[in-house]
């Protein structure tokens, strides 16, 4: 509980800035790049060494890998079609692409389901959500950002991608089934830490819910893709198709129906797509998503 209390207060702490005039107006800027450079390496050195690799990994792996896929094809083809701008395109592919599965995740998936469920959810969120956040929403941000770019350019973007560099050299660890000495895990679970506080101040900062923007109704198509449609798809493909049961795939399932991810917000904004609607994404799908979240509960539970 004390971690969703954190997500509203933080969200609400950064918007009250605003109309500090103390504090510096373009403060998220910082805040963001601390996050990427300082907070999310230390998360993946932190959580990927544990990691042990197996067949059951399939199912959360693919929530993350084949949801940001079928958001590329959806938000692709619809925006080519409509013709709407590439930043627009790379905006929705970004946010409504990539799920909050660790800090709106992690507190949602050990209330329903436990600690066992919550080693599920880790899978989800590291190799699954981190990583295609750090490659392919690295990748999708540039290629959108620019219209165009080579393949040399967005092979120099992933790889020198501070989250990305910090996923290598824990996976390296992994491979070889080492792990940091424990003084160097306290300081990397400590920096880690401090991207949910972080995040939201900067999303709170940069929050104007303008009732007359012209994002309104992409953020709808966005939030109903990401809270509706993806969670769905992956209900569909698990259980009916797959015939998948137990504690895995439900988790895998309820992490499938997760709000819009932090970081990709920030990727997005970082990148000047769209930022006010990737922003608006994240403020106004965690709030939605106690809801949504309530709706797929009932729906594993009854089927």
């Amino acid at each position: 509980m004390d971690s969703i209390i954190l997500l509203f207060l933080c969200l609400l702490l950064g918007y009250g800035l605003q109309f500090v005039n103390a504090f510096p107006k373009n403060a998220h800027i910082t805040l963001n790049q601390f996050v990427i450079y300082i907070s999310l390496p230390a998360l993946a050195l932190f959580y990927i060494p544990k990691i042990q690799i197996n067949a059951q990994l399939l199912y959360p792996l693919g929530i993350a890998w084949l949801g940001f896929l079928f958001s590329f094809l959806f938000f692709y083809s619809i925006g080519k079609r409509l013709k709407w701008s590439n930043k627009l395109i790379g905006c929705l592919i970004i946010t409504a692409g990539l799920g909050n599965t660790s800090f709106v995740g992690f507190p949602v998936i050990q209330a329903l389901f436990g600690e066992e469920g919550l080693k599920t959810a880790i899978i989800v969120d590291q190799p699954g959500s981190f990583v295609v956040m750090a490659t392919l929403g690295v990748f999708t941000a540039t290629l959108f950002s620019k219209g165009q770019a080579n393949a040399k350019d967005i092979a120099r973007k992933i790889l020198l991608f501070p989250p990305f560099i910090g996923f290598f050299i824990a996976c390296v660890f992994s491979v070889f089934k080492l792990d940091f000495i424990s003084d160097l895990q306290t300081v990397f679970q400590k920096l880690g830490s401090t991207v949910t506080p972080i995040a939201l101040l900067s999303v709170g900062l940069q929050l104007k819910l303008d009732k007359q923007s012209q994002h309104w109704k992409f953020l709808r198509l966005g939030l109903f893709f990401k809270l509706f449609l993806t969670p769905a798809i992956f209900f569909l493909l698990y259980k009916i198709v797959l015939h998948g049961k137990g504690l895995v795939v439900d988790v895998s399932i309820m992490e499938a129906a997760m709000a819009p991810m932090i970081t990709g917000t920030i990727l997005a904004s970082t990148y000047g797509l769209k930022p006010k609607l990737s922003n608006m994404m994240v403020s106004v799908g965690i709030p939605l998503s106690f809801i949504t979240l309530a709706f797929w509960y009932f729906i594993l539970n009854t089927f």
